[in-house]
């Protein structure tokens, strides 16, 4: 069997680890291009053995890099969630980890301009699955996208270079609002009633309270996880508020989209401990949460997670504020989140009414891993 090749670079940008392609070198046929996209994570094996991915959603992922369209912005990108051990390829939601790579591919690419006295260069980029820009403070060594530094993350157990990202004006890139169906709603699945959140903060995310399954919501990923019963009733909200929320007509629809809207439950600060054995005390953090994508619980915690649960937190009256430690009501504030490796501190500031989220912000690492030609095979 004979194959063709593509040019791409692996990155990885906080917890998640991605395929980038310059869109020039990708085929304009939609079906070629997803073919290329499914062949190089390998969607067809749980494992993705025959790809680069990993069995995992935070690396089973694809992000293409075009031309800027945008007023202001140096470059355009659309983020793709590639299946595993299915044939997907979702462009509907995007990944918030990736951004930071999104900056250092643009510094090492040559689409910014840098100097090699610089210690910092800003990279704007339009994210076309939700239609925001990005800025990224991208620290630079020699003009290139430094990678070492002190910065250390969780998710990440060697420190990196800290790439500042922010979000302006993040809500509603998916619904076309914040709050699309009101702060809390009623879920009826086949076993009971719950109160759930939606929440359209650069991934479109549900919400629901970890005490109303019976759970704290800090336990052990392989304990959660084996619960089968657990997980789908997760999915069966999750699919209910996909249509109650607009991004599916039905469920069935709902199915069929994957990537969105994400689901997590959420519980109020308490001492913990993380999959690698490290206490967490209550006093440092202000909520603990734990997500699902793409059916498994997550690692960590989604970096487009991160941003919403933060904002969430700070908008009276939704299931992550009821949580959340009760904050100073000042405009811009720093939300610590509790999450099954450790604790992210994520930027918030709120509009001057207090009703929306002017911005959102994160401190990640990247580091460009492999750059050359992916085999893809003819069939």
């Amino acid at each position: 069997m004979s194959q063709f090749s593509v040019r791409c670079v692996v990155y990885r940008g906080g917890t998640s680890r991605g395929i980038l392609f310059h869109e020039k070198d990708l085929p304009t046929n939609k079906e070629l291009k997803h073919k290329i996209f499914l062949e190089g994570i390998d969607a067809y094996n749980p494992s993705q053995v025959n790809g680069l991915g990993s069995g995992t959603s935070h690396t089973s992922k694809i992000m293409v890099i075009s031309e800027p369209t945008v007023e202001g912005a140096d470059l355009d990108y659309t983020f793709y969630q590639i299946g595993i051990g299915e044939q997907v390829v979702d462009d509907k939601g995007t990944c918030g980890n990736l951004m930071a790579a999104i900056g250092a591919f643009a510094v090492d690419e040559g689409l910014v301009s840098t100097n090699s006295n610089d210690d910092f260069v800003t990279v704007s980029a339009f994210n076309k699955n939700i239609n925001k820009m990005i800025k990224m403070k991208v620290p630079l060594s020699n003009g290139k996208a430094k990678v070492s530094g002190d910065y250390l993350m969780p998710g990440v157990v060697t420190p990196g270079a800290k790439v500042m990202v922010n979000i302006l004006s993040p809500g509603g890139g998916k619904t076309g609002k914040t709050i699309p169906i009101g702060l809390k709603t009623k879920i009826v699945t086949s076993k009971r009633i719950y109160e759930a959140s939606f929440i359209d903060i650069v991934n479109p995310f549900v919400y629901v309270a970890a005490s109303e399954f019976g759970i704290v919501g800090s336990e052990l990923n392989h304990v959660v996880g084996a619960n089968h019963e657990l997980l789908s009733e997760l999915e069966e909200i999750r699919l209910k508020m996909a249509v109650a929320g607009g991004i599916a007509k039905n469920e069935d629809e709902a199915k069929s989209i994957p990537s969105i809207p994400k689901i997590a439950i959420v519980a109020s600060p308490h001492d913990y401990v993380t999959s690698a054995g490290k206490h967490i005390n209550a006093n440092d953090i202000d909520i603990v949460a734990k997500m699902v994508s793409m059916k498994k619980f997550h690692r960590t915690f989604a970096g487009s997670g991160l941003y919403n649960l933060a904002s969430s937190a700070l908008l009276e009256g939704t299931v992550p504020n009821q949580y959340s430690r009760k904050k100073d009501g000042s405009v811009e504030q720093i939300i610590r989140i509790g999450h099954p490796e450790g604790i992210a501190e994520v930027r918030v500031a709120l509009t001057k009414e207090q009703a929306d989220v002017a911005s959102v912000g994160l401190d990640r690492t990247a580091r460009r891993i492999i750059k050359g030609d992916l085999y893809i095979p003819k069939k």
